[in-house]
């Protein structure tokens, strides 16, 4: 050791310390790095905010509607009150969909898409009924929940009557206490949703009288007890046959699906 020359001994100077010079300046290009891409993603961010808040390429710039069968486009586009010319981002889908099904009772269900870049898409499944009710010289249409949704001066074609006629007996009048006129409604759109098709088609009124006092009266003169809404498909079986074995009979009896009868001729 003793021997060892200046320039030798500076070398092994220089050897032991580079490793941590080396380490000193990876860290310092991994900081240039980290800062680089932070400024790159604060800017691409910024970019972003100002494309979708500040800018005129994704702004509301047309609103299509797709789905009417009653409703008119314009209806739909009046209602919705979509602020055109809004930045795309801020449209409120929701408060949307609610100002349509608030202002328009027809609407069933209500999607309220963004079509990017510049559209707004509406799109609109309309109630369909089931049952109508007259009230006066117009007709009030009922879907398949009991909803009464709109009020028509011409009834639908092909869409049975209702007719609320509760009898005058004690057990009527309990069963129009214990459910109500909005039960006895729902009830009848049940009944109406299981009449056989072929049936359907002749059906011109249903006629509650109580909870488990339900008939039809078809267009040919026919009538048909189905008693409460319970049991719907076996009823709509039993009446087919019943139909079928007794094609002249007047009135059909599938209140008890277990024990049905027919009469007349």
């Amino acid at each position: 050791m003793a021997g060892q020359t200046t320039a030798e001994r500076g070398e092994r100077q220089q050897e032991s310390s580079d490793p941590p010079l080396a380490r000193r300046r990876l860290r310092l290009r991994r900081l240039r790095t980290i800062i680089i891409l932070a400024v790159i993603l604060v800017l691409l961010g910024a970019g972003s905010v100002w494309a979708l808040y500040g800018s005129q390429w994704l702004r509301v710039e047309r609103v299509s509607v797709s789905g009417t069968r009653v409703l008119t486009p314009g209806q739909i586009h009046d209602a919705a009150d979509v602020p055109v010319g809004e930045p795309m981002i801020s449209v409120d889908t929701d408060a949307i969909a609610a100002r349509l099904r608030r202002k328009l009772p027809r609407i069933d269900s209500i999607d309220v898409v963004r079509a990017w870049p510049h559209g707004i898409g509406l799109k609109v499944v309309e109630r369909t009924p089931v049952l109508i009710v007259q009230k006066g010289g117009n007709f009030i249409e009922v879907d398949d929940e009991g909803v009464r949704f709109a009020t028509v001066s011409e009834p639908p074609k092909g869409i049975p009557a209702l007719e609320l006629a509760p009898s005058r007996s004690s057990s009527a009048a309990a069963s129009l206490r214990r459910f109500g006129e909005g039960r006895l409604v729902r009830e009848a759109v049940r009944v109406a949703g299981a009449i056989p098709a072929a049936v359907a088609r002749s059906t011109e009124v249903v006629k509650v009288r109580s909870y488990d006092d339900i008939s039809l009266e078809l267009g040919d003169g026919r009538t048909v007890r189905w008693g409460s809404g319970e049991k719907g498909a076996a009823k709509a079986r039993t009446l087919t046959a019943l139909m079928k074995a007794s094609p002249d009979a007047r009135y059909f009896d599938v209140s008890v699906p277990t024990a049905p009868a027919s009469a007349g001729s």
